[in-house]
């Protein structure tokens, strides 16, 4: 219960958001599009301010709300956005559209498993966000990560997954499965020799690395 209040609390001194921003949390919510908690964005948004990002890697655009969000927190950077599902990929454009950054996102469709050369064209990247399918996060940062500049950052939603990584016992096959997937990835990114990682207990969980020896 303490948890639930300091969260409600935290959510409640969020400043509001405009008025596409809060039509996009209203579509989500009500078509059940998974979009980033508000205080785990908010602590992205500040993370990439800090850093002054300009370039950012984002894998698993959805409905395009978190590549806004990045957009109008930096309006000096460049987002490049992968996507697959083409429905969201149109609902992504049209919201995009209606948006005065939208000539700071870049939208590439396709599977980010299959994408990488489109991609390259673009690095490198000072940041990487990871929102896409849980099950394929290693493979994503072992893809993506080359691509990252020498003082940049990589970010990871989920990866505490409502808390069920902590849980002993999940009935459910399908969801104990990703459990896994998902708490292996978190021992493998937290021992990776080349980066340094934290996971912050905000929003779902999110993991922010740093190349070993370089400095924010």
């Amino acid at each position: 219960m303490l948890n639930a209040k300091l969260h409600s609390y935290i959510e409640g001194l969020i400043s509001d958001r405009n008025p596409l921003i809060t039509e996009m949390e209203n579509y989500a919510s009500v078509h059940n599009v998974p979009i980033m908690e508000l205080a785990g964005i908010e602590t992205m948004l500040q993370l990439l301010r800090i850093h002054e990002s300009e370039k950012i890697l984002e894998v698993g655009t959805a409905i395009g709300y978190s590549a806004l969000r990045m957009a109008e927190a930096l309006p000096n950077a460049q987002i490049i956005t992968i996507e697959r599902d083409m429905e969201r990929i149109d609902v992504a454009e049209q919201f995009i559209s209606r948006s005065e950054h939208r000539n700071q996102i870049t939208l590439i469709k396709g599977d980010a498993l299959e994408v990488e050369e489109a991609v390259s064209g673009h690095a490198p990247f000072d940041a990487i966000f990871i929102d896409a399918a849980k099950g394929q996060y290693k493979k994503f940062f072992e893809i993506y990560s080359k691509y990252l500049t020498t003082d940049g950052m990589i970010i990871t939603d989920n990866v505490l997954f409502k808390g069920l990584v902590a849980e002993p016992v999940i009935e459910s096959k399908r969801i104990r499965n990703l459990v896994k997937k998902i708490d292996e990835f978190n021992h493998w990114l937290l021992n990776h020799p080349g980066f340094n990682s934290v996971i912050l207990p905000v929003g779902d969980g999110v993991a922010i690395s740093k190349r070993r020896g370089e400095r924010i």
